[in-house]
């Protein structure tokens, strides 16, 4: 699956972001615990260039905490990068956030200047609800879907930190299919460029390989089934999600497990490792190599001969 969603509001921001860098001294860039390379916007990483940055894992309450573990180590072997798990829900977990701006900058935030931080991210991982328990007000709008941020502003945070903040920003083409399935699935992405029953086949392939014991639980399985349409067509038949003549409702099966996985219901889940994401790359990287040599093939063949 392919997924290519860019409003305009989002070509706009990363101009601005580009345009306001050179006055930034530290980016934060909230991620999803749970997808943590999924949710890296590859733009904002060439945008940022040697600029020092807090990659905030954000939602660690969703995620396996062995997992975010990992996550932190790989994300700190980037050069300039830290790294913080924290939870909205865990309100005092984000006041590591700003220790550790003032850490890195303990004359600035001391000065009459202050440090000044921008906060990116891309939809729906929780960045304004973030924004609101740092500034002890409500200055950033919130919802439960993608793209409610759709301008920049600037928010004194107090103690010396001034905060830019950006409307989420997906980047134009998503390449690694398996990623974008993950937005998906956590919702970063709105459910009208995607079909419920794709997404929710593809968590399900991969909670019965990576945690069929959350999945017995939650649904009381007898067993653990084979195939992910046996495990939709379960939790179905267990929920009522029935048509005439007891047929299963797909639709709604699918809905349901997204829903549940979503909120956290089947317990702490990371649908990602450190180590997929290496093998997911050298695939990208193979397919965009043969993408550029077809090209360069067709253009060889439309070039005139002699």
């Amino acid at each position: 699956m392919q997924i290519q969603w860019y409003p305009g509001h989002m070509h706009k921001a990363s101009k601005q972001i580009k345009e306001n860098l050179p006055n930034v001294d530290v980016i934060i860039e909230v991620l999803d615990a749970r997808i943590p390379y999924s949710s890296t916007n590859p733009m904002l990483t060439t945008l940022r260039g040697d600029k020092p940055c807090i990659k905030v894992l954000n939602k660690s309450d969703l995620a396996d905490p062995v997992m975010t573990e990992r996550w932190q180590h790989c994300l700190e072997q980037e050069q300039g990068v830290k790294s913080l798990a924290v939870s909205c829900q865990q309100p005092a977990t984000l006041k590591q956030l700003l220790q550790l701006c003032r850490q890195l900058f303990p004359a600035k935030a001391k000065s009459v200047k202050g440090i000044h931080a921008m906060i990116v991210g891309i939809p729906n991982v929780g960045k304004s609800t973030l924004i609101n328990i740092l500034a002890n007000r409500t200055i950033a709008k919130t919802g439960n879907e993608p793209a409610i941020t759709k301008a920049q502003q600037r928010i004194n945070l107090g103690d010396g930190i001034v905060l830019s903040d950006t409307p989420g920003v997906l980047w134009p083409n998503i390449e690694n299919r398996n990623s974008g399935y993950r937005l998906a699935t956590t919702g970063a992405i709105k459910e009208t460029a995607m079909q419920n029953d794709d997404v929710a086949h593809f968590a399900a392939e991969y909670l019965l390989s990576a945690y069929p014991d959350n999945l017995q639980q939650r649904y009381s399985l007898p067993q653990i089934p084979g195939t992910e349409q046996e495990l939709l067509e379960l939790i179905g038949r267990k929920r009522g999600c029935l048509r005439s003549g007891g047929r299963v409702d797909m639709e709604k099966a699918s809905k349901l497990l997204l829903t549940e996985l979503r909120a956290g219901n089947l317990g702490r889940i990371t649908l990602e490792t450190p180590q997929m994401m290496e093998q997911e790359q050298e695939e990208t990287r193979r397919i965009q190599a043969e993408k550029v040599a077809k090209r360069a093939a067709r253009k060889a063949r439309r070039s005139p001969k002699g």
